[in-house]
């Protein structure tokens, strides 16, 4: 009688074992045993959570984050624009110098009043003695004098064209300067410019000329208002500018038509403030005047006086001479922008 082994080696001996203590028979012979089932154990996710809490896991982050610090560090210095010193800006500005020299501030001042400024005649119809141009407010003869009104004389007074023929047919009443204020159309200038004249006319910066009629006069302060009756598309306006912070020797440039000839520019200084002026064979004595040592000359009379940012501070009305000439020794006299500025009715600075 063959005896049954009471344990065996074999992987399918523990299975039928199990299945018989399970009340199932014995397998028959010959058939494959199942194989054991996977031992549960933890997954990839798993082991890698437990992996980055590692030392090992933190000192290669650590490492990665420096790497690419220093990265960035190197990327700036070769991509991020250098650091400008003052050494720089001071050799930038010094070479700029040397090869585009910066314009005077004087032709700043004249580039931006030029456009405003207007050639004023003034014609009679008929020669008229009765009113010479030494009853103008400040007209020079002898010590004192108008920076304009007074015909120019001999060759001087024909630079625009004019010849002795014309001069003789349409008599000249005087050759003075006006400054547009207003883009209407509205020009100041001296009264002694205009003072009986029947036909005024004006010629602007582009060339183009017009009649002007005479708005309105304040003879007591030397000053009128004239308005163009034709105007040219890109008429620019004066900027005016008042004289409460204008003080000795700031700078100014005097824009005008002196003997006809212009737009002529010269510059100076303020000489003084709140001066009178009184011209022998005047009627009534200008106060709170500009005086200033621009050159100014007989055909500058009502044109503007400028600061250095080209702002009108003062309409140029009168020099003064001890001799006989008339002309600039270096005393020149302007009305104050304020004073100016109410003849046209505009408010107070």
């Amino acid at each position: 009688m063959t005896r049954r082994p009471r344990y065996s080696r074999a992987a399918g001996s523990v299975a039928a074992q199990e299945a018989h203590a399970q009340g199932a028979g014995p397998q028959p012979a010959g058939t494959a045993s199942a194989p054991p089932a996977p031992s549960s154990g933890p997954t990839r996710r798993q082991r890698l959570r437990t992996w980055l809490v590692t030392p090992a896991a933190i000192w290669t982050a650590w490492g990665l984050l420096a790497l690419a610090l220093l990265g960035a560090w190197q990327w700036q210095l070769h991509h991020a624009p250098p650091v400008i010193t003052q050494e720089d800006i001071d050799r930038a500005v010094l070479q700029t110098l040397d090869t585009q020299p910066l314009p005077a501030a004087t032709r700043k001042a004249a580039d931006k009043i030029l456009p405003s400024v207007v050639r004023v005649v003034a014609q009679a119809d008929e020669r008229d003695e009765s009113l010479p141009s030494s009853k103008a407010a400040g007209a020079p003869r002898q010590k004192a004098g108008a920076a304009g009104k007074n015909r120019p004389a001999g060759k001087a007074a024909k630079p625009t064209g004019d010849d002795e023929h014309e001069e003789d047919s349409h008599p000249r009443r005087g050759i003075g300067t006006g400054v547009v204020i207003v883009e209407s159309g509205l020009i100041l200038t001296n009264y002694h410019v205009i003072e009986g004249a029947s036909r005024v006319t004006v010629t602007f910066w582009n060339g183009m000329e017009a009649e002007a009629r005479i708005v309105s006069t304040q003879p007591h302060q030397d000053l009128a208002v004239l308005k163009a009756l034709k105007l040219p598309d890109d008429l620019q306006p004066a900027t005016l500018r008042g004289t409460s912070d204008l003080g000795l020797g700031d700078t100014v440039v005097a824009v005008g038509y002196p003997f006809g000839i212009g737009p002529s520019v010269s510059s100076g200084v303020v000489s003084g403030l709140d001066r009178e002026f009184r011209a022998p064979e005047g009627q009534q004595t200008l106060r709170r005047l500009i005086q200033f040592d621009a050159a100014a000359n007989p055909g500058n009379s009502g044109g503007p006086l400028v600061n250095a940012q080209g702002e009108v501070v003062g309409i140029v009305t009168a020099i003064l001479n001890p001799t006989s000439a008339r002309t600039f020794i270096g005393i020149g006299f302007a009305v104050p922008i304020e004073s100016a500025a109410g003849a046209v009715g505009f408010p107070p600075f």
